[in-house]
């Protein structure tokens, strides 16, 4: 594993299939700084590209998730000769941004959040890139910018609403900067399930990880990339017609004919690398 000075990426410790990524600058309850999203973008991608890896845990040292963007790095920049030079400076870097956290859906691995404590600003934005939203009964969620003086630019304000499938909840947290509870991002849908405690959640979080990771990988790879295509698209039509391309090679696989003869044998599959 490559050495980060933001993150901690290891093994999970009985499935090497399962690659666990933590947020660690606890110290700083984990705020995000420039060194963060670079090496957010980079972990994902070497991870995504990593054939013996087939599920990735993401959780976070200390007692916070995360305190969200470290503004006081970030919001340093080098001003432009003029207004639309500087706009166009800023414009890059919080594409870049948003580039980082994009790397969670790039990646053909399903991603499993375990969030706890706070997860305030830009945790928001990372959790929202995540396939799977589990939590402790701790956390709470809080979409924090607009009471800091500005609009989430790194992917709230577009996927959340379709996370809690309201769009007035999603604009009641994005204006009010209110938090919001573990047992109400239960009963929205932006989390699948609360455990009682941080160890509790680390636990179930690694069984469903090693679940996931035992089951025919083009088969998840594919469902992955099935349910993203679906979200952009919402056009049923849309959807059906890629998941049929899709399964026009992969129903060719290997793992189809592994698949039934694990069933029928009652053993656990044995399936090539990605």
């Amino acid at each position: 594993m490559a050495a980060y000075t933001t993150l901690r990426v290891s093994r999970a410790p009985d499935e090497p299939s399962v690659a666990h990524v933590e947020l660690a600058r606890p110290s700083k309850r984990n705020a995000m700084n420039r060194d963060f999203f670079d090496e957010l973008a980079a972990a994902f991608a070497a991870l995504g590209a990593d054939a013996s890896t087939r599920c990735i845990v993401l959780s976070a040292e200390g007692p916070a998730f995360s305190a969200g963007l470290d503004l006081a790095e970030l919001a340093r920049h080098e001003p432009g000769v003029d207004a639309a030079r500087t706009a166009l400076g800023l414009r890059a870097r919080v594409l870049a941004l948003q580039r980082a956290f994009g790397a969670l859906e790039r990646c053909p691995q399903p991603v499993l959040a375990l969030a706890h404590g706070a997860c305030i600003g830009g945790a928001v934005d990372l959790l929202c890139c995540a396939d799977v939203r589990w939590c402790a009964a701790d956390a709470h969620f809080c979409v924090k910018e607009v009471e800091l003086g500005l609009a989430a630019d790194l992917g709230t304000l577009q996927r959340l609403p379709g996370l809690v499938g309201s769009r007035s909840l999603a604009c009641e947290l994005a204006y009010s900067a209110r938090p919001m509870g573990a047992a109400e991002a239960a009963a929205c849908g932006f989390v699948s399930r609360v455990l009682p405690t941080r160890a509790q959640l680390l636990d179930a979080g690694f069984a469903l990880a090693a679940r996931i990771a035992a089951m025919p990988p083009v088969a998840v790879a594919g469902s992955k990339l099935a349910l993203l295509y679906s979200r952009d698209h919402p056009a049923v039509a849309d959807g059906l017609e890629q998941v049929a391309t899709w399964n026009g090679a992969a129903l060719q696989t290997a793992d189809l004919s592994e698949a039934a003869a694990a069933l029928r044998e009652r053993r656990a599959g044995r399936y090539a690398r990605l």
